[in-house]
C-alpha cells in the first residue's frame, strides 16, 4: 500500500498536490474545483480557508467527500435586499 508522504498548495500551479512513497502525484487543481461546485464567493472563501490552512482536509474533502453538500452546510449566502 502507498503511504502518503505530503500533502501541500503549490502557488505556483495553484494545485494541492499529494506525494505517495511509490512515487505517485496527485494533483487537484483548485481554481477548476472552485469553479465546478462553487456559487458564490463566501463558498470560494471556505473552499480557500482549507487550502491554506488544511490542504489534506481540501484534498479529502474532494477525492472522498461531497463538496457541494459540504458547502451548503458550512456556508450562509444572504443576497443583499434593497
Amino acid at each position: 500500500m502507498k503511504r502518503l508522504l505530503s500533502c501541500d498548495f503549490n502557488m505556483d500551479t495553484a494545485c494541492v498536490e499529494l506525494k505517495f512513497s511509490d512515487g505517485s502525484m496527485i494533483s487537484i487543481n483548485c481554481i477548476a474545483v472552485e469553479n465546478e461546485v462553487a456559487n458564490n464567493m463566501y463558498e470560494r472563501s471556505e473552499l480557500d480557508y482549507l487550502i491554506y490552512n488544511d490542504p489534506l482536509a481540501y484534498a479529502d474533502l474532494i477525492l472522498n467527500g461531497d463538496p457541494e453538500t459540504y458547502l451548503k452546510a458550512v456556508t450562509e449566502y444572504k443576497p443583499f435586499e434593497n
